[in-house]
């Protein structure tokens, strides 16, 4: 962009932009002719995807901020207006939650406020809730859609919203691509005051209600209440919402069941900046370390952090010397084997049960659940597809009946009243859970040994690269072309037997040059290697993030000497780890 170019989109923004503060970023900057700054905030709009927006909080057209929610928001309302569901008494409405980061209850209320301008009852919680408790909510008012702003476990300058239908899911096809497009073609923004709003009854703060339905919801969600009951305080829990959403749902939940709960007092209150982690992602190891720590001082039985949102749950547990993590993927091979195992003995599984995945999901989560009797289903990545199956599930008739899904990522999903991620429930039945082993005389970590014993030994990694800016993406893309046109022969020592391209819906086998149709899913970039070992590689950019993800999962047959199948295991998950790395430094150097 030259810089007459983006001083004249700067000056569009001004003159549109509400707040002060944003207005008054782009006015400083002009001021200072920071022309390369300019140009990374208008060289482009920020790009309403599949599920919403995302993006680095700041004034600009490329950036998170209240003219950029409004007109998203506007562009949501027009096509609520034209293909929403209406309620029994004939109204449109949508639900409204954010969480704690900078500018969250601001976006949200300048969102709801768009809502009531286009005669759109706004149902908005007034203060900060967790993300599964907006799709329960959409759920039980019967909404036509929903609005979460949040930017989820992304450092503190990104804030971002997801959108949900009137199922309580993300956005899917055709509502997807329907609303961007018309996102793009807004030309006017109106919001209405907000006490015309609320005195028309098109603003509605919803908080108490729905607060009680939804943590009855999570207590259904229990396998054997009475265990809970009779024994839940002989558990004792060490947590941390790592400045999020969970505190409040999370004590209230776990204190009502009788479980002693021990929140981590410097990581308990809300706050944006998230000052005690680099990350605020239970799944680094890093973000759990004070709440470890604590769980030490106390001798807690297991250690959870939910993200800021508190749709994710990552945990650790006593190991003998400490407390060791549990993986994403672990932790799900755990609440399978003990969901679909404990419904199994209680009678309560149904007679067909169905489990749901994503493809980058371990496969041992298959083999435990294929081994209680249920039907297993794969998607991409994101819970949005795996209410898609729960949704054809529901819609086919004889079909099986969905338990659970999950994903390698510390999302899990349990039962049917929620759309999304639900971390509040995990946390209930992971706590269960390890009450159950407990009293059977054995430890968490006893049990997955068990599994791997009977199952094999499954062991996975994922390697990260964040490339920011519009840089970023050009090496993003030229990586995963390269991969497609001519990627490796082999990782770690073995051959790729298939290459399966999700965006192409190709399986293609090297060694015969061959190429069939499939697999039929949606299409998505991704690409998967699989490998001669039985192995897998998967590789695909971030939806919500700058960043690649590879992932590799290696596996063994079953073994009673564990240690020699961990051996085994580590080593091809290195060598195809080291091989990962160079392919990503090489994108980065070229």
């Amino acid at each position: 962009m030259t810089h007459s170019e983006i001083q004249g989109a700067a000056e569009r923004y001004i003159a549109l932009e509400k707040n002060e503060t944003f207005r008054g970023e782009v006015e400083h900057l002009l001021a200072s002719e920071a022309w390369e700054e300019l140009e990374d905030r208008f060289y482009t709009d920020l790009e309403f995807g599949t599920g919403g927006l995302r993006g680095v909080i700041g004034g600009g057209f490329n950036r998170m901020n209240s003219f950029v929610v409004q007109r998203a928001t506007t562009g949501l309302a027009q096509y609520v207006l034209e293909q929403g569901t209406r309620d029994s008494e004939g109204r449109l409405s949508a639900v409204l939650a954010h969480d704690s980061r900078r500018y969250s209850k601001e976006f949200a209320l300048s969102a709801a406020l768009v809502f009531a301008a286009h005669g759109i009852r706004a149902y908005l919680f007034s203060d900060l809730r967790p993300t599964p408790e907006l799709s329960f909510s959409i759920r039980e008012l019967s909404a036509t859609t929903g609005i979460v702003v949040t930017a989820s476990h992304n450092p503190p300058q990104y804030n971002g919203y997801k959108v949900y239908w009137d199922d309580g899911s993300q956005i899917v096809a055709p509502h997807d691509t329907g609303i961007i497009e018309t996102v793009l073609a807004v030309t006017e923004v109106k919001a209405m005051d907000r006490q015309e709003a609320l005195d028309k009854g098109l603003l509605v703060y919803i908080d108490k209600e729905l607060d009680d339905k939804f943590v009855a919801m999570v207590k259904r969600q229990s396998v054997r209440p009475d265990l809970l009951k009779e024994r839940g305080g002989e558990v004792k829990a060490v947590y941390t919402p790592l400045h999020g959403t969970g505190a409040a749902t999370v004590e209230r939940v776990l204190g009502e069941l009788g479980v002693e709960v021990v929140t981590v007092p410097e990581q308990r209150e809300p706050d944006g900046e998230f000052p005690t982690v680099d990350f605020p992602n239970p799944e680094e190891a890093s973000a759990l370390e004070m709440a470890v720590d604590l769980g030490r001082r106390e001798k807690a039985d297991i250690v959870i952090g939910t993200d800021p949102d508190a749709d994710r749950i990552g945990i650790a547990v006593p190991d003998g010397s400490g407390f060791a993590l549990v993986t994403g993927n672990q932790l799900g091979v755990l609440l399978i084997d003990y969901i679909f195992g404990s419904r199994k003995e209680v009678g309560t599984l149904p007679a067909k049960p169905a489990m749901v995945k994503t493809i980058v999901t371990t496969e041992l989560q298959r083999a435990v659940a294929e081994h209680y009797g249920a039907v297993v289903y794969d998607t991409l990545t994101g819970f949005k597809h795996i209410a898609g199956v729960m949704r054809d599930l529901e819609g086919t008739p004889g079909s099986p009946e969905y338990v659970m899904g999950g994903e390698e990522s510390y999302g899990y999903l349990i039962g049917t009243e929620v759309r999304d991620k639900d971390s509040i429930s995990a946390t209930v039945l992971t706590v269960e859970m390890a009450l159950y082993h407990r009293s059977r005389g054995k430890s968490v970590l006893d049990r997955i040994n068990e599994i791997y014993r009977r199952f094999g030994y499954y062991e996975e990694t994922t390697v990260s690269k964040y490339f920011e800016g519009r840089q970023g993406k050009v090496i993003m893309d030229g990586l995963m072309d390269r991969l497609r046109t001519a990627g490796p022969a082999e990782f770690g020592g073995q051959k790729v037997e298939k290459i399966v391209d999700i965006l192409r819906d190709t399986t293609v086998y090297p060694a015969g040059g061959g190429e069939t149709a499939g697999p039929g899913l949606p299409k998505s970039n991704v690409l998967q290697f699989f490998l001669a070992g039985g192995d897998k590689v998967s590789v695909r950019p971030s939806g919500t993030e700058p960043k690649i993800k590879f992932y590799a999962s290696c596996s063994s047959d079953p073994m009673d000497d564990l240690e020699a199948a961990r051996s085994l295991v580590r080593g091809k998950v290195a060598a195809i780890e080291t091989e990962i790395k160079a392919l990503i430094e090489a994108a980065d150097a070229s």
